[in-house]
């Protein structure tokens, strides 16, 4: 064994430790910092319609009250009665007249 090379490599053990350990402290977060939301922002602002639209008091045309209570009542009853799913694992799998096991 080589006696000589020891201390140098736990020299270099420690100075790879001890520049590990300072990578810590180093931060990039401010160049980040600058630009955070940036793009939730942005697509925001690209779906958005009309900014101002809470300031309109025009009132909505194109739909009557009666036709638009029954749109909504049938929505709404979608979520109050569910159509009841048959077994999830069985997706695909069954006969369709005409067709063999195959699909053909």
């Amino acid at each position: 064994m080589n006696f000589q090379l020891i201390p140098a490599a736990a020299r270099s053990c420690a100075i790879l430790a001890a520049l590990a350990g300072l990578t810590g402290c180093m931060t990039s977060t401010p160049v980040y910092d600058q630009h955070f939301g940036e793009a939730v922002r942005t697509v925001r602002a690209m779906q958005t319609l009309n900014p101002d639209a809470s300031s309109n008091t025009n009132p909505v045309s194109g739909i009557e009250a009666r036709a638009a209570t029954a749109a909504m009542d049938r929505y709404n009853t979608l979520y109050r009665n569910p159509s009841s799913d048959s077994n999830g694992f069985t997706v695909g799998v069954g006969s369709v007249s005409g067709l063999n096991s195959m699909g053909r």
